[in-house]
């Protein structure tokens, strides 16, 4: 891409200096989609609108390795691409999300940039958080309903729709993303809850509740007897009294798929059959 005065003044928008045409190297890149991906997952077209607002001013790494010793580009500008003619999975009109993105030429980056011009840096992943996971079949948080990703009901395909997007981490360039979990990656904060590992895993999220109810003070022990940590109450009901079991309690916080763990982390694009994420000519 040639540095035009439109684009340069974008560019110059994120530096602390003013880049002439010659300092800069300019590409774009294919960030996301809204076909559903290898994992089972959708970025509606809604949520890509809200992460091309979001990925402006955001950095360009290697793998999601958060070091700020591998930045390596900027996004500046972005759009949603309408492909004409596709229809996705779901049988929704397809759409991309496309980048923008610059570096500020220099003798350490000249090899990444023949690498790019070569198609040798091609495949790119991103980073970022949303607020829900959706079945497509029931409306439901993924994982609280009976249904199962990748499977059909009455011919509709079974998936999680990412919503709500909140933030925009990076994008990231990968050597191969069709590799396992090199699609959307659900991460809240460090290491993820077995909630959030239960997501879309209805027989697992069942056993994991099976496992909290045994866990309620009160609840009985595999010899019958009750739990230690608090007096059963009458008729082994609620600690303290009240026949009444426990109640169920539901994810906290309100964040809906995310649980307890807070939000979604999405780090996708480019596993099969999900198109990678590419740059772009």
């Amino acid at each position: 891409m040639e540095p035009t005065e439109e684009e340069l003044a974008l560019v110059n928008r994120q530096s602390r200096k003013e880049l002439t045409a010659a300092e800069v190297y300019l590409f774009a890149v294919r960030l996301c989609d809204n076909e559903v991906d290898r994992d089972g997952e959708q970025f509606p077209q809604a949520t890509l609108e809200q992460l091309a607002e979001l990925f402006v001013g955001k950095s360009g790494i290697f793998d999601h390795r958060w070091s700020a010793g591998g930045q390596t580009a900027r996004i500046y500008r972005t759009e949603v691409v309408r492909e004409e003619g596709i229809r996705t999975a779901l049988g929704e009109p397809a759409c991309y999300l496309k980048g923008y993105a610059y570096m500020v030429r220099t003798q350490g980056n000249q090899d990444l940039i023949a690498e790019i011009e070569g198609g040798i840096k091609r495949e790119v992943s991103v980073g970022c958080a949303v607020k829900r996971a959706e079945c497509s079949i029931c409306g439901s948080d993924m994982g609280r309903c009976a249904h199962e990703k990748g499977k059909r009901y009455d011919g509709r395909l079974c998936c999680a729709r990412l919503l709500e997007a909140t933030d925009a981490f990076e994008f990231s360039f990968v050597a191969v993303p069709a590799q396992p979990r090199a699609g959307v990656m659900k991460r809240a904060g460090g290491s993820p809850s077995l909630k959030q590992l239960a997501l879309g895993e209805p027989a697992a999220a069942a056993e994991l509740e099976d496992l909290e109810r045994a866990a309620e003070p009160g609840a009985p022990l595999s010899d019958g007897t009750a739990e230690r940590g608090g007096p059963a109450g009458p008729a082994g009901g609620a600690p303290g009294g009240g026949g009444d079991p426990p109640a169920h309690r539901g994810p906290a916080g309100g964040k809906g798929a995310a649980g307890v763990a807070g939000e979604l982390s999405a780090a996708g694009g480019g596993a099969l059959p999900h198109r990678p994420a590419a740059v772009l000519r």
